[in-house]
């Protein structure tokens, strides 16, 4: 989720010996101001520098505007600073964590003796104010040693830390520290020179505070510090920052609208999903509306699959840990495993993923070429420790259910599977009506091996198949270097909702190393055995996890096929109760999902009950209605519409048939009737 910020090119200039880079940028005639000041240069290494730097030999080197993505994160790096100082300014005992930049705004994690309030927060946002109006300058400093570091930061002993952890630290400990030289930044009054805040930090930061113009402070939480709940609980405040007000503006209203949309909120108040402390963390409780939608979604996979040769299977919940070690689960993926269970002398686990288990179901018995592609497919429930601090709702779980499938396949096969696989992916998405999806290619990092199997030419085959079919899918797409699995590259597919969120939806891979491990073969037609290829794909990926996007995206508005409550009936007094059970009944047999409201509220009142409870379609029924044995019809904006009862059976039943995203338009659809207002007093 972001403001849509104009794009600026990055120039390049040319910066003289002993002159600074900010002497270099207005040689150049590039702006210094405004929205798209130049706040940074990136050298030939790639590095950003201040613009106070001074080259030492001429050079050239790239400025970089605000707007741009390294600009905005040294604008909101610059503003966790400046919220550090108000801090530490209105709370003397405040003793300072880490303030990095992440998407979208900062945090910085403060040590406090209690956690702060809404109205600390108005404090801390207005002597930020004060703070940015002063102009205060932010000037780096190189520390001449670890001894010098400790004395200076005597009174921080979490920045201590940092000086002892220097070049091991990870995250975004290590995006606030960095590595090598020690540096400090200052915070310098521009009127009497004098320091009047500074931290441990790695920069770089804008020349000035007057370049800070637009930022909130959103909400504070707890959190670990650096990540480990071994470790002391600090509080955490985080804020966002724009190169302009409008563009804060459009951000600030993003949020609103994607509160309004979570998905734990709508969920609790459509009954769809719940969790119990006797149960556990992370661990759902699926409520009968929720279980609708999943089966819905499950029966259309089904549907999807049988047409692409998919056959169903169903694997244990538990399993030996012998399988983990010929898998690798164990003990690389140890931390994601929970607690073994003991039974009768041998280890078990619970299942942390599908793949090891359909591996050797394939291998329950021989499998001839002419068997090619053997296709698998299992919504399988798995189970994965997940940190208590990282759960949030159905997104992240500890217990979640995967539309998961492998394919088993030639070499000769694969990049046209996988191109099924892809195309699957995109009929899913867009008869959803999700347009906004790429996918992401995740490769081995050549300069650390270490995490990868060493088959150079298995990683070679592997990535000109994933590539290759790739292109051919006409999917966007971008490559990241370093985020592939240990056995092979990866696919993942982003999608985005309505609110800009973009959230990883599946993961998709062509594996030519498990095979391997796992002795998976075929008989060839030259009478040799030969090893399959092993495609891994879960187009829907997890009934929670896509669940919990659909809520958001369509802000618990589903389409007709997908609501827990497909139409809701309202006789508008007592008398029209049998001609409500009536329709009712009309629809139950067309197997609709339909339920009648014939409770003692005006009705008014009872419609807006079921406009609250997001019901697709509204039909009210008055004596009209019984005289032309019609309904009238309302949908969710509002829109209405009457015609016979058989014809709205039948059109509901087409709205569902069809998996259609449309409402009561297309119930209007081909319609001789003429809209009718409801008469509340019928």
């Amino acid at each position: 989720m972001s403001a849509r910020m104009p794009a600026v090119p990055e120039e390049r200039v040319s910066a003289p010996a002993g002159s600074s880079f900010a002497e270099a940028v207005k040689a150049a005639g590039l702006t210094m101001s405004g929205p798209n000041a130049i706040v940074v240069v990136r050298d030939a290494g790639g590095t950003l520098r201040d613009l106070t730097a001074v080259p030492e030999v001429d050079t050239e080197v790239t400025a970089v505007p605000m707007s741009s993505p390294d600009g905005l994160a040294v604008l909101r790096h610059s503003t966790a600073h400046v919220m550090a100082q108000a801090v530490q300014d209105l709370f003397d005992e405040a003793r300072l964590g880490i303030g990095p930049p992440i998407e979208n705004g900062f945090y910085y994690d403060f040590d406090v003796p209690k956690p702060f309030q809404a109205e600390d927060l108005e404090r801390i946002q207005a002597r930020m104010k004060e703070i940015v109006k002063q102009g205060q300058r932010f000037r780096r400093r190189v520390l001449t040693s670890r001894e010098a570091a400790r004395d200076e930061l005597s009174a921080e002993p979490f920045k201590l830390e940092l000086v002892d952890i220097k070049g091991e630290a990870s995250g975004a400990a290590a995006t606030e520290v960095g590595s090598g030289e020690l540096t400090m930044y200052d915070n310098v009054d521009p009127r009497s020179g004098e320091v009047v805040w500074t931290d441990l930090c790695r920069g770089p930061h804008l020349p000035s505070t007057h370049l800070i113009s637009a930022f909130a402070l959103l909400r504070n939480s707890a959190a670990y510090w650096r990540g480990d709940e071994k470790n002391p609980q600090l509080q955490r405040i985080y804020g966002t920052a724009w190169p302009t007000r409008p563009a804060l503006k459009e951000y600030l209203a993003a949020l609103a609208e994607a509160a309004k949309r979570d998905h734990r909120r709508i969920g609790e108040d459509l009954d769809l999903f719940a969790f119990s402390p006797e149960i556990g963390k992370g661990l759902p409780l699926w409520l009968p509306n929720g279980t609708i939608i999943r089966d819905e979604l499950e029966s259309w996979a089904r549907q999807t699959e049988r047409r692409l040769g998919y056959r169903r299977v169903v694997t244990p919940h538990i399993t030996q840990e012998d399988l983990y070690f010929l898998s690798g689960h164990l003990p690389y993926y140890s931390e994601d495993l929970y607690a073994p269970i003991q039974i009768e002398g041998e280890n078990y686990y619970l299942k942390p993923m599908n793949c090891p288990h359909h591996h050797m179901v394939y291998k329950a018995r021989p499998k001839s070429y002419r068997e090619l592609p053997y296709k698998i497919a299992e919504y399988g429930t798995v189970y994965r420790f997940e940190r208590s601090g990282q759960l949030h709702g159905l997104m992240r779980a500890r217990g979640f259910t995967q539309n998961d499938a492998h394919i088993y396949c030639t070499r000769d096969q694969a990049k046209e599977q996988f191109l099924e696989v892809m195309r699957m992916h995109d009929e899913y998405y867009r008869a959803l009506g999700i347009t906004d999806f790429y996918m992401v290619l995740a490769l081995r990092d050549p300069a650390n091996t270490t995490k990868y199997h060493d088959d150079a030419q298995m990683w070679e085959d592997a990535e000109r198949i994933t590539r290759e079919a790739m292109d051919e899918s006409g999917i966007p797409y971008v490559e990241e270097l370093g985020g592939a699995a240990h056995y092979g590259p990866k696919v993942d597919f982003i999608i985005r909702s309505v609110t800009g969120k973009e959230f990883a939806a599946s993961t998709n891979q062509v594996d030519l190393y498990t095979p391997q491990r796992f002795d998976l073969k075929y008989h060839d037609a030259d009478g040799t055995d030969k090893q399959v290829v092993v495609i891994h794909r879960a187009p829907l990926g997890s009934h929670e996890r896509f669940v919990a996007f659909l809520t958001e995206h369509f802000g618990g508005a589903f389409p007709v096929w997908l609501a827990p409550e497909q139409v809701r009936v309202i006789p508008i007094m007592p008398e029209l109760d049998e001609y409500a059970e009536t329709v009712s009944q009309a629809l139950l047999d067309a197997d609709v999902r339909v339920d009648v409201d014939a409770s003692d509220g005006r009705l008014p009142a009872r419609v807006r009950t079921a406009v609250t409870r997001k019901i697709p379609l509204i039909v009210v029924v008055g004596r009209r209605e019984v005289e032309e044995g019609s309904v009238s019809v309302r949908d969710r904006s509002g829109q209405e519409t009457s015609m016979p009862l058989a014809d709205f059976v039948r059109r509901v039943r087409d709205l569902i048939d069809t998996r259609s995203l449309d409402g009561a338009g297309h119930l209007r659809a081909g319609s001789d009737a003429t809209p009718t207002e409801v008469d509340a007093t019928d």
